[in-house]
């Protein structure tokens, strides 16, 4: 694969102007352990999955560095933030890993987060975009762009694309990612000029969202911005349009999914949503996206590629990277060198990591057409 030999090439030059060749007998000092916590069960399992299988795959194109083997531990974060803690807890003291992917999910990674700083042990999330996640950490890193900069996206998208004026929200509030998502879509939107004419809220679990969406009906927004995870949207979608709605849906990153057509049906027709900038059918590919998108095809046969096992790869090589320039497998080391990670070629574009620990680039935009997924832009907010 050109893009891992390419990856590879940069990371050994990396190690030869650091003085950072193999030492001798590296072999003797045992595997380099990277700790992955993603949510493999519950709710959120197939995100979770889905990025596990990124991971993997990096790990197979790159089982080496620093001249050692290097060993996945993985655990089940089981989509709850309790469990999220005690996973990341584990990986620290009863695994020693050298530093963690994860996680799938802003709450998880909220809880996560809190129990890699006292652990001093550095953690590159994959998708988790609340910008709480990071926000004071020196430990937390991620390779995803954060909330306030995809809600702003979405309410560009709408407002300057689309010249919809007027917008609903219907938000889990018992949810850190769909309440911030919402918080900063409404922001943004109201900035543009446009108007919030609704805003309505339900709870993780509920499945009868009738007397929200008759509100919504009622108040006649051109569009309604649901930032759910996509099985609970797919049920408002079906739900609206039986109830005769007009108004376009929108949804967030989340919603990304190759289940949400299976599920919604004819319901998903016209859906709309934010996505990370990678398709395996978006237009102008770079190197990078299509060489990921080939081997993903040679070792997964039949199974599409989908954003977030490409932020679980990224997130893999992100940190073999940092590794290699700071020649060490200590977590201080690798987080400082995390911290200076600057044009990192990968499907996803360039990445750099500024200084709160983020990565910044481009939002994409999905729409459903006859069944299908289509990937119709990128939006860079202003």
């Amino acid at each position: 694969m050109k893009f891992a030999k390419s990856l590879v090439a940069v990371l050994a030059m990396a190690g030869f102007c650091l003085g950072a060749a193999p030492l001798a007998g590296a072999a003797d000092q045992g595997p380099v352990k990277i700790g992955v916590y993603l949510p493999l069960t519950g709710q959120n399992a197939f995100g979770g999955q889905l990025e596990l299988d990124g991971v993997r795959l990096a790990h197979k194109e790159m089982p080496k560095v620093l001249g050692r083997d290097v060993e996945l531990v993985v655990v089940d974060n089981k989509s709850d933030k309790v469990e999220a803690g005690n996973a990341v807890k584990r990986l620290i003291e009863r695994d020693n890993v050298s530093a963690i992917i994860g996680t799938y999910g802003s709450s998880l990674a909220l809880a996560g987060g809190e129990v890699a700083e006292k652990g001093k042990t550095p953690a590159v999330g994959t998708s988790c975009t609340n910008p709480l996640v990071t926000m004071g950490k020196k430990y937390y890193f991620r390779v995803c762009y954060i909330d306030p900069w995809q809600g702003a996206a979405a309410a560009t998208y709408v407002y300057n694309n689309l010249g919809f004026k007027k917008a609903g929200i219907l938000m889990d509030m018992t949810n850190d990612y769909a309440v911030g998502l919402a918080s900063f879509f409404k922001r943004s939107f109201k900035k543009l000029g446009g108007e919030i004419v609704a805003d309505l809220k339900y709870s993780s679990g509920d499945q009868d969202f009738t007397a929200q969406l008759t509100e919504l009906i009622k108040q006649k927004p051109d569009v309604v911005f649901m930032p759910a995870y996509f099985a609970e949207g797919a049920i408002i979608m079906k739900q609206a349009r039986e109830l005769g709605a007009t108004f376009r849906l929108m949804g967030a990153d989340a919603m990304d999914n190759p289940d949400t057509v299976k599920l919604g049906g004819k319901a998903v027709e016209g859906f709309l949503h934010t996505t990370f900038p990678y398709d395996a059918k978006m237009p102008n590919m770079s190197a990078e996206a299509k060489k990921f998108t080939e081997v993903w095809y040679a070792a997964n046969p039949g199974k599409d590629p989908n954003v977030n096992a490409a932020l679980g790869y990224n997130a893999y090589y992100l940190i073999l990277d940092a590794i290699t320039r700071a020649n060490s497998d200590k977590p201080q080391a690798i987080t400082e060198a995390l911290a200076k990670t600057k044009n990192l070629s990968t499907p996803l574009g360039s990445l750099s990591i500024n200084a709160t620990h983020d990565a910044e680039m481009p939002v994409g935009i999905i729409e459903y057409r006859n069944g299908q997924r289509v990937y119709l832009t990128e939006v860079t907010p202003k």
